[in-house]
């Protein structure tokens, strides 16, 4: 009873008799009152006394406010009870959220342990140490997205679309690519060995890749003749945008008078980085691209450019353009006119949010689709180029392992690829079927002599190493795809 209910009786004048009854109806209450909880005590003491030593005993012991998690408590709890060691309970909790997201059938959706977490944020904002390769979860399957500029995987040969079966031996089958990366990972100066299919390939090929510090640097220019600059832009990162800033202004300063920007083997990051750096491109208040929702509601967003940059622009993408840098592609094709040179992009068409728990894991998963200014969605169907054009078959040519030793008699897909290489390089083989003859090894062998390598005409160690390293130079020399770019931008500065 509140104050204020007190000072009104109080104040009240009532006959003794009533006052009387009134008090004798309480008391009459109040034993009542106790005789219905001493029941309610004696029955709660006999149901715990039952489920204590009953027989048929029921899986769960909890209040349920939701009752879409009956068959979740019933699991967790028998398996806690029954199960014939003592579980981890965090670890069954733990597997649960990671059973939801795997059950979407989303490979841009996963759980991330406290460690995978740490790595995942490192990887958008600053170094990290691995060997520097962008990977993707698919049908049950690892496969590479794209390896970084300048990261062990790419001096390694890895390739867009190769798939790794196993790391160290362990099969990837099944991983999610949370559990992939942390096998992957590692400190600088320690090796991993991964096992690599190639497309077209008919056996995995071992590759052993020394992890090293992947650089935070993500964008990279270069004058060209005419006028003509090229920047490549490899991630989007925390910094990219200023990163992009600075050096165009630089290439700027020393007479940039068109430029050719390269997104290939663009894994895609950070969304506001996107925003940013399409907006350096799009007329001010042009649509950039897109957000569509569950429910259908669509968020458009605009460049918000206020320099009124003219400069002359081709854009280049392939298969490993992916996320991001399709949403500045199709950003800079739809809205401002601009060419797209080289492959058909990845198609990633959706937008993925990061949720940190109290732990410090997180859950990653997939928040909403974007659409291109025009409003199409390319997921799962990427971005087709107005010029397209193919880089040469031997750039796709599989990885060859250093540590196996390729001689007279030896028949593998590996001879194959050297094969192919050195006719790439200049060096006739007479054959590529694989069989490694005597006419093969003297290809090996003027190549090692132009290379001033030891004559031995077999292929092991630093001439397998040397040979990828030409094959790479010669690929980066006689890029097709930006040559085309070089002549559709003279074409667009002309105009």
């Amino acid at each position: 009873m509140n104050e204020e209910n007190t000072e009104e009786l109080k104040g009240q004048e009532k006959p003794a008799e009533a006052e009387t009854k009134n008090s004798f109806l309480r008391i009459k209450k109040f034993h009542f009152a106790m005789l219905l909880f001493f029941l309610v005590f004696l029955t709660a003491g006999i149901t715990t006394f039952a489920l204590a030593f009953g027989e048929d005993k029921p899986a769960v012991q909890v209040i349920r406010e939701r009752e879409e998690f009956a068959k979740l408590y019933d699991a967790y709890d028998t398996l806690k009870n029954d199960y014939f060691q003592e579980v981890d309970q965090e670890k069954l909790i733990n597997g649960a959220i990671d059973g939801m997201l795997e059950s979407l059938d989303d490979p841009y959706s996963d759980y991330m342990s406290q460690e995978d977490a740490k790595n995942f944020h490192q990887s958008l904002s600053s170094s990290f140490e691995g060997i520097g390769a962008e990977i993707q979860e698919r049908d049950g399957f690892i496969f590479i997205v794209t390896p970084l500029k300048g990261s062990p995987a790419e001096k390694a040969g890895l390739q867009p679309e190769d798939k790794i079966m196993s790391v160290d031996g362990k099969s990837l089958q099944g991983m999610s690519t949370t559990e992939a990366v942390a096998l992957i990972r590692g400190e600088k100066g320690t090796d991993v060995k991964l096992s690599i299919l190639r497309q077209g390939g008919e056996k995995p090929v071992d590759v052993t890749i020394t992890r090293d510090t992947i650089p935070i640097e993500t964008v990279y220019g270069e004058m060209m003749d005419g006028g003509i600059a090229k920047v490549q832009i490899t991630n989007f990162s925390q910094n990219t945008a200023n990163e992009l800033v600075n050096i165009l202004n630089d290439l700027q300063k020393q007479g940039m008078k068109g430029l050719v920007l390269d997104l290939r083997q663009n894994p895609g990051g950070l969304l506001d980085q996107a925003i940013k750096i399409s907006s350096l491109f799009v007329p001010e208040g042009e649509i950039l691209f897109q957000v569509e929702d569950r429910k259908g509601n669509v968020e458009k967003y605009a460049s918000e450019n206020e320099n009124n940059n003219n400069l002359p622009l081709v854009v280049i993408i392939d298969k490993g353009s992916a996320s991001a840098s399709e949403i500045l592609a199709g950003a800079v094709s739809e809205s401002a006119g601009v060419p797209l040179v080289g492959e058909k992009s990845f198609g990633k068409g959706t937008v993925q949010r990061a949720e940190d728990f109290s732990d410090g894991s997180n859950m990653k998963f997939t928040t909403e689709k974007w659409l291109t200014p025009k409003g199409n969605w390319i997921h799962k169907k990427g971005i087709k180029p107005d010029h397209e054009v193919p880089m040469p078959e031997y750039a796709s040519l599989p990885f060859i392992d250093p540590e196996t030793e390729l001689k007279v008699s030896t028949a593998s897909e590996q001879v194959k690829a050297a094969q192919k290489m050195l006719k790439a390089l200049g060096f006739e083989t007479g054959r590529e079927d694989g069989f490694y003859d005597e006419k093969t090894k003297e290809a090996v062998m003027a190549f090692q002599k132009s290379k001033e390598l030891e004559e031995t005409g077999i292929l092991k160690g630093s001439s397998t190493i040397e040979l990828m390293n030409a094959l790479r130079e010669q690929i980066k020399n006689d890029d097709p795809q930006i040559q085309k770019a070089i002549e559709v931008l003279k074409q667009e500065m002309n105009k």
